[in-house]
């Protein structure tokens, strides 16, 4: 079979490209691995060179050597994503192939840019892809169920620089999540089916990597007896491992101590709102009825950080919902936050809902981002909305907050940790909030 050049492309907004001749923009403990885009490289057939290109970290040469090119994108990215794909096919005559959540979701909007689209997991696509086009055959779409985990080939991380993302070593060991929340893409994009690999397979690729190893798992305890056991076998290895994790682990004293024995520094957790009816209607069951700072202490006091993540926008919501987290999350000294515009992604049931309502006014897809407000909120101004999130970013990464939650997090994490991840990420912030403007003391809630 000929040797096919395959070029995959990963673009980001005009806030975050690198032009020619600049360097990656804000904090790399900001920028996490490519680990997708390394794990479709894996499953390509022994034909075809990949090469990986991270809009965020270098800059897109159109002329460069390839026969075909692939994108990959999420909603956010998908104008410039046809912008990109439009050039490589109109000006230089190379065919492009899509894949990601978007045209997994958008299938038909999606191959108006592209010569074929994978919808679903790429490992389930590629090698027919491959095959298809080397003879001249490529197909309009292809579709993939999710993929058994059992087996899969190992991503090469030499195919990206790794001093331009966290320093971490990444991996999988689930993928996929079994709720069924109507505004995540993640749960609809794997179909609400909840998969996991081999525990030998994970113990024997992390044997393979460094000491600090981030699992790219959208709920590394959804199977609690998976969880007991990989955690139980991890003991012996002496990682430092980082994942996202469902707030459940708080409940389950003996998983949380399994998780920390095994090296666990910090937990990205979807705490989502301070609401049981946001909860409700988000039809977010597994935090119903969570004493949120209960578990958060229980978490701490196993030497564990938290990164919690916070939705705002949810029909309960009101214009006091921004200072009535923002005094949760001092007084719980979570380490670090990701706060968030709440975002309808097509594909989602939420998306479905909101249209029929009418109260989606904006699908400009650049604005799916978080950072904007594209639906009306039902007990709030859309503006509220919008300064409200910035304010809650703001107030939380002061340079007096940040310096208390340095120190106080140092009674209960490991110093090196502290040093070495809750301070750069909390720094990152304040530079991104900075660049955006949200730094400024004239940033308030507009009501």
């Amino acid at each position: 079979m000929k040797r096919i050049k395959f070029v995959l492309i990963n673009p980001t907004s005009a806030t975050r490209r690198v032009q020619a001749g600049g360097r990656a923009r804000g904090s790399r403990f900001l920028r996490y691995s490519m680990l997708s885009s390394l794990c479709v490289a894996a499953s390509m057939p022994p034909y075809v060179e990949t090469k990986i290109i991270d809009e965020e970290v270098e800059p897109i040469d159109f002329e460069v050597d390839a026969d075909v090119i692939g994108i990959s994108f999420m909603t956010y990215n998908a104008p410039r994503a046809y912008e990109i794909a439009d050039r490589f096919r109109h000006e230089k005559g190379k065919p492009v192939i899509f894949g990601g959540y978007h045209p997994t979701f958008m299938p038909e909007e999606a191959s108006q840019h592209a010569d074929a689209v994978c919808i679903g997991e790429a490992e389930g696509n590629v090698l027919q892809m491959m095959e298809d086009f080397a003879t001249g055959t490529l197909k309009q779409f292809y579709r993939s169920e999710p993929v058994n985990l059992t087996g899969l080939p190992r991503p090469n991380p030499a195919l990206i620089r790794k001093k331009d993302y966290a320093p971490v070593d990444v991996l999988q060991a689930t993928r996929g999540c079994s709720y069924q929340c109507n505004f995540c893409s993640v749960s609809a994009f794997h179909h609400h089916r909840f998969r996991t690999r081999p525990v030998a397979e994970v113990i024997d690729e992390l044997k393979s990597i460094g000491r600090y190893v981030l699992f790219i798992d959208d709920s590394i305890t959804g199977d609690q007896e998976y969880a007991r056991q990989l955690f139980t076998e991890m003991i012996p290895l002496g990682k430092r491992w980082f994942s996202q994790c469902n707030i459940g682990i708080a409940d389950d004293e003996k998983l949380l101590h399994l998780a920390s024995r095994s090296g666990s520094q910090g937990l990205f957790i979807g705490f989502e709102t301070l609401a049981e009816a946001g909860l409700r209607s988000w039809k977010k069951r597994a935090n119903l009825g969570k004493d949120y700072l209960a578990a958060v202490r229980k978490i701490h006091a196993a030497g564990i950080g938290i990164c919690a993540a916070f939705v705002f926008g949810s029909d309960a919501d009101t214009p006091d919902v921004f200072e009535r987290t923002l005094e949760f999350l001092l007084e719980a000294n979570v380490e670090t936050l990701q706060a968030t515009r709440l975002t309808p992604f097509p594909g989602t049931p939420l998306f479905a809902e909101l249209d029929r309502q009418g109260r989606i006014f904006d699908k400009d897809w650049s604005h799916y981002d978080f950072d904007h407000v594209v639906f009306e909120p039902l007990h709030m101004r859309r503006e509220t909305l919008d300064t409200g999130v910035a304010w809650v970013l703001r107030q939380f990464h002061t340079r007096r907050r940040v310096t208390r939650r340095v120190l106080k997090s140092l009674q209960y994490l490991n110093p090196v940790i502290v040093l070495g991840g809750v301070l750069p990420i909390n720094l990152g912030w304040r530079h991104r909030l900075a660049v955006e403007g949200n730094l400024r003391q004239g940033a308030t809630i507009v009501v």
